[in-house]
């Protein structure tokens, strides 16, 4: 890390920064190739790094044994059922969730975790609570709602900080279904604000008899999720945003009590313990299994194991804490750049300091007139700079329509316009807000991001002053 007065103010303003070096070590060796390409990666909220070590290890296991699909008995299925149920152990270690309480099912990534609980969530007669600033894959459980007549309530989220009414979510809380189930989903981390809700509210929501589904997929990068501190009913996870590799593979932490009230509409291999044509019977298999829809993963999934150590040997204080402190550099900096006329550069979603937030900044660019810079263009021109960012809504339509300030009115008159029934590009959506945006710029800080990293984008940023 080279010496420069800015990096001594900032080692001023955040001096539990140094604390973090072995982080700085292992960006030397285990992600050179950061450095070697000159790439600027911000979009760890998209997804995740990978250390050199992680591929070595998983290909030496892969080069030096044979495994075969673990619906059998054989030794070579036998040997990949070991390594599936050791990580499945590892996987609730991680989390420290008790065996007695909690299962590990295999997905391919978080939507497939959350597609479960919707399709078989007992939703007649129940409601479904949810907050505004919730990814798609959530959102899109509602359509299972609506299809089984349960009541669907969104709960807003309230500018500039896009945290949420609390008073809305107690009253709506008090006052669950008497007559059907009841399940309220919330992330942990909003993937657009960043913002950091509170875990109380799993508790809070038990109280009043909810179900609850904790949205942990971008949370769990850099934050210890304790499931023996908090007892959420069903948490949906992405490997691949937590250690980069394997992409493809997530994970259903579910409590055994809260499975057990879900309803599969259908069954298939390996999820079952005898099914029959001429008898028109089936019968689940018990556990995680019943969940698990023909032939897992199984070559992949050790590589879940040896990323989990990873993430072990470095620590999430660590983590979090240079997390912490290169996101408040940057919100400082980012906040303070104003154009010759006095209009800010930026304006942000989300709260502007590091108190109850993640290493997520959503910004949207404007120029000395006030006018906003269309999010595509600044993305262009990061890209000219090697700067990986990301830009749209980012799965989180929700926010991002409080964000942008698009209003009920409005969505409705261009969701009822001539030929938007069928379909709406997302061009067409664009048409429909005159002088709106319709997205955002994301820079996302995590594990392996240093110094220079965020230098980087901040000399990219000033270059967008007139």
């Amino acid at each position: 890390m080279s010496k420069s007065p800015d990096f001594d103010a900032f080692l001023r303003a955040h001096p539990s920064y140094p604390s973090t070096e072995k982080i700085d070590q292992l960006r030397q060796t285990e992600y050179a190739r950061l450095d070697r390409g000159e790439h600027i990666y911000l979009d760890y909220t998209g997804g995740g790094i990978y250390a050199e070590s992680q591929i070595r290890q998983h290909q030496k296991l892969l080069a030096e044994n044979v495994f075969g699909n673990p619906h059998s008995t054989n030794p070579t299925s036998f040997a990949a059922t070991e390594l599936v149920d050791g990580t499945r152990e590892s996987i609730l270690h991680f989390f420290n969730a008790d065996p007695d309480e909690y299962l590990a099912i295999f997905t391919s990534n978080a939507s497939g975790a959350l597609k479960l609980i919707g399709e078989s969530y007992p939703f007649k007669d129940g409601r479904y609570l949810l907050t505004f600033d919730n990814h798609n894959s959530v959102n899109g459980i509602r359509e299972f709602a609506h299809a089984r007549g349960a009541e669907v309530t969104y709960i807003p989220i309230m500018l500039p900080d896009m945290r949420l009414d609390a008073s809305s979510l107690d009253l709506e809380l008090a006052r669950p279904s008497k007559s059907g189930h009841n399940l309220f989903a919330f992330p942990a981390q909003s993937n657009f604000s960043s913002v950091t809700h509170s875990l109380e509210w799993i508790e809070k929501a038990h109280a009043h008899g909810w179900d609850v589904l904790l949205d942990a997929a971008a949370y769990v990068p850099t934050n210890k999720l304790d499931l023996s501190k908090v007892k959420p009913d069903f948490v949906p996870i992405s490997f691949y945003k937590i250690f980069g590799y394997p992409t493809g593979l997530g994970a259903l932490i579910a409590r055994k009590d809260a499975l057990a009230k879900l309803q599969r509409p259908w069954f298939a291999g390996g999820t079952i313990t005898v099914a029959s044509v001429q008898g028109d019977r089936h019968y689940l298999a018990e556990g995680a299994q019943a969940f698990e829809d023909g032939t897992l993963d199984y070559l992949n999934i050790p590589a879940i194991q040896i990323g989990l150590k990873h993430i072990e040997s470095i620590g999430y204080d660590a983590i979090h804490e240079r997390v912490r402190c290169l996101t408040g550099w940057l919100l400082d900096n980012l906040t303070q750049m104003k154009h010759s006329t006095g209009e800010p550069l930026v304006r942000v979603y989300g709260p502007t300091t590091t108190e109850g937030r993640g290493g997520a900044v959503t910004v949207n660019f404007f120029n000395k007139d006030g006018m906003m810079l269309d999010h595509r263009f600044v993305e262009g021109e990061a890209n000219k700079v090697n700067i990986s960012l990301r830009t749209g809504c980012f799965c989180n339509p929700g926010a991002g329509e409080i964000a942008m300030g698009v209003s009920r009115v409005e969505l409705d008159v261009c969701f009822t316009q001539p030929g938007h029934e069928e379909r709406l590009s997302t061009d067409d959506f664009r048409l429909c807000f005159d002088g709106k945006s319709t997205g955002a710029v994301r820079i996302s800080v995590g594990m392996v991001t240093n110094f220079n990293d965020v230098q980087a984008f901040l000399s990219f940023a000033r270059g967008l002053l007139e």
